[in-house]
């Protein structure tokens, strides 16, 4: 803070006792030693208010390039998401588009050994509280399976390896 030698303090320490005598000399220290503390406190205070300006400002500074950051990075995904949203669109329109043709392109198809023909897509249901009875190709199937008349005869016939 200030440049004293050891030679200079004693100079004046012998001048303040001189002038002051030796009774006022110590009551002077004192006041002079706390008024230096004081004096020090207040300039580290000063200094601790710069520091704290200057932090304020540099938080700001970053806090400013936080914000264009975040702005710039939205207006960019909000581009990205209306171009994504677009290109979708135009998907879309094509699938529908290529829907249609197709469905103008294919003709109803016949289908009679699926029980479907080209009027109606589903086979008629029941009317309600009735099952449905068995397509008489499924039961002429049946009757005429070769592994069904066999799996007949063996239960009909009795097991030899049982004895009674």
């Amino acid at each position: 803070m200030l440049d004293i030698n050891f030679g200079e303090l004693m100079v004046i320490g012998i001048v303040a006792l001189v002038v002051l005598g030796p009774e006022r000399l110590p009551r002077v220290a004192r006041t002079a030693g706390h008024l230096l503390g004081r004096f020090q406190r207040y300039v580290a205070e000063v200094k601790a208010d710069i520091n704290r300006e200057i932090e304020l400002a540099d938080l700001k500074k970053l806090q400013t390039s936080i914000e264009d950051a975040a702005r710039s990075i939205e207006t960019s995904v909000k581009t990205g998401m209306d171009e994504t949203q677009k290109e979708l669109r135009s998907v879309e329109d094509e699938l529908r588009h290529a829907q249609a043709e197709l469905q103008d392109a294919v003709p109803k198809l016949d289908m009679p050994h699926m029980g479907m023909g080209a009027a109606s897509s589903t086979p008629p249901l029941p009317p309600q509280g009735e099952s449905p009875a068995p397509a008489a190709s499924a039961v002429a199937d049946e009757e005429a399976s070769p592994q069904m008349e066999l799996s007949l005869s063996r239960a009909a016939a009795p097991d030899p390896t049982k004895h009674d």
